[in-house]
């Protein structure tokens, strides 16, 4: 009777579900029998099998429940199901077999602090673009387009004991990735999606250039213009839990769940929030009793206070230090801080054809100067065809500041300060302006945001530069020289971004640098290794710094001495 019971339960509740608004949740069993079980009911409810007697007995509390299977994460015992309503969460709570459900939740999106979002519109290609022509290791040459914080960390002293990483796999639990990048694909191997929005060109295309900047800093294919990875050899997969919606807790625990089942070495996680919920915990608990190694970003609030999953104890959590080896301002920190990286200013590869290269060049006196160091504002206007106009200083930039200018068909000049970047390219809008250039008020290039969708939504171009260049041009124009201006955005494969997203990267390729060598090191031993070898930053009050800034070269030699010493695994590693 149970089996003939049950098949009537498939017939019924496939036509409820046709008709269900739907919501994604968790259901956490609580033992792995009671998961398989689950798993054994749904799938053939799925397809209209027979059950057993005894798996009917289950299958009755799944009758009263309007659910499709969506997903099963073995080594979180957990079923990712859509339901009808607000009743069907509580009929599964209600469940002996049932430890919690989760519904789902979303944390911020990841953003790299000033950020420009992806193009939206066909630009020209920058002439500079980098070639895509991969070379050998022995062959690579660093140079200007290589990122500084290759050698901030050292990554090259590595690379020929721990062969580039080569051999190591890391996955990149982010936005998703482009997989097609030249930087990417030598070095790709797979990718699958969990957020379930149908992206294109397929589903875990990065559409928000987070993820694939990310994964270019672990293990970007060396090329021969100096672009590199910090472990160029090792292997990339990417799980995109994250959209503009911001990161699922349940496509988190999917992603970690999956990187399991590939047996990765690494899972970097450049992402967080104030907290994590218990399947996230859960999951990330059973990564590190399978082996592997969770790196994640602690955050970019500035405060004392380590962001999540970082803040976890099997998670390595990760700070940032600009190029004077600083703690970046945004950069959060605290006791759970292990060690920190480069996280400004940090060159990578973003999806094809979606970074920006800002050109602004100053002509005084009828004499044309070199291009100034400087990058444009999110949320303004293009400039696919350079544009040159007459510039005209109007302070801060500020409503007053325009009484007696005539700014009407002209660039505008405008110091940083004491109003938003927001309401200084207003004001140069509402004063007729065609275009703003914002130079900054500390040494450095200044960076903003306009707008928080990344659409265009100002008529006018906006850009920022570093305030020396800011001031000479200024006390020319205070000199009543005449300066013009020629404005141009291009469109490149490449761009630099700021964040704890950017520094965890580097520690995730010195951790694969680290695996390469001895793969059988535990999450706990690698972490022990990059703590240890790590060069001490000071003042470190509050553990700005944790253990200081990693040392690709120091922590291989590390490694490679652990080789002749026995290595006592850790309960559940690999």
């Amino acid at each position: 009777m149970g089996s003939r019971f049950f098949v009537s339960a498939v017939i019924v509740l496939s036509a409820l579900f046709a008709h269900a608004e739907g919501r994604r949740v968790l259901v956490v069993m609580k033992s792995g029998r009671a998961y398989q079980t689950a798993q054994q009911v749904m799938n053939s409810r799925e397809s209209g099998g027979v059950l057993d007697t005894q798996a009917s007995l289950v299958a009755r509390h799944w009758f009263a429940v309007n659910a499709e299977l969506q997903d099963s994460l073995k080594h979180v015992k957990s079923l990712v199901v859509k339901v009808g309503d607000k009743a069907d969460i509580e009929r599964l709570r209600r469940m002996p077999e049932v430890a919690f459900v989760e519904e789902e939740v979303f944390h911020p999106a990841p953003q790299p602090v000033g950020a420009v979002g992806p193009l939206k519109i066909n630009l020209p290609r920058a002439v500079a673009a980098r070639p895509a022509q991969s070379v050998p290791m022995g062959d690579f040459h660093p140079g200007e387009k290589t990122p500084w914080g290759i050698g901030a960390v050292k990554a090259m002293d590595g690379w020929f004991k721990a062969a580039g990483g080569e051999g190591v796999r890391v996955l990149v639990l982010d936005t998703g990735i482009d997989k097609n990048h030249p930087s990417i694909a030598e070095n790709f191997e797979a990718g699958e999606d969990f957020v379930g929005d149908e992206a294109e060109p397929y589903p875990y295309f990065d559409r928000h250039s987070h993820g694939t900047h990310v994964a270019g800093t672990i293990a970007g294919v060396m090329d021969n213009a100096g672009f590199t990875g910090v472990a160029p050899k090792a292997r990339l997969l990417a799980g995109r839990v994250c959209s503009a919606s911001g990161c699922s807790n349940i496509a988190i625990a999917q992603g970690v769940n999956w990187g399991v089942e590939q047996k990765v070495d690494i899972i970097s996680m450049s992402l967080g929030g104030a907290w994590a919920t218990p399947a996230e915990r859960d999951a990330i608990r059973a990564a590190e009793a399978a082996g592997v190694t969770i790196i994640a970003a602690s955050g970019n609030d500035g405060t004392s206070r380590v962001s999540y999953p970082a803040a976890l104890p099997e998670v390595i959590a990760v700070g940032a230090v600009n190029s004077q080896l600083e703690r970046a301002a945004f950069s959060q920190y605290g006791p759970e801080l292990a060690v920190v990286a480069p996280g400004v200013n940090i060159s990578s590869c973003v999806p094809l054809g979606s970074g920006r290269v800002a050109d602004v060049r100053m002509t005084m006196n009828g004499e044309e100067g070199a291009s100034l160091n400087s990058n444009t504002f999110k949320g303004a206007a293009d400039v696919p065809v350079p544009v040159e106009n007459v510039l005209v200083y109007a302070g801060l930039g500020r409503a007053e500041d325009y009484a007696g200018l005539d700014v009407r068909g002209k660039f505008v000049l405008a110091a940083r300060g004491e109003i938003k970047f927001v309401e200084k390219a207003q004001f140069a809008v509402d004063a007729g302006a065609a275009g703003l250039i914002i130079f900054n008020n500390a040494p450095g290039l200044v960076q903003g945001t306009l707008v928080e969708n990344g659409s265009p939504s100002l008529p006018i171009p906006v850009f920022g530069i570093e305030q020396a260049a800011g001031e000479a041009v200024r006390d020319a124009l205070l000199r009543n020289q005449v300066v013009s201006a020629r404005l141009a955005v291009l469109a490149t494969d490449y761009s630099a971004l700021d964040g704890t997203s950017m520094a965890t990267p580097h520690v995730s390729g010195v951790a694969a640098l680290i695996k390469a060598v001895r793969r059988d090191l535990t999450p706990a031993q690698v972490k022990d290794i990059l703590q240890r070898t790590a060069t001490p930053l000071a003042p470190n009050a509050g553990n700005e710094f944790g253990a200081g800034l990693v040392n690709a070269g120091a922590a291989v030699d590390a490694a490679l001495e652990m080789r002749s010493a026995p290595l006592k695994m850790a309960v559940g590693s690999r």
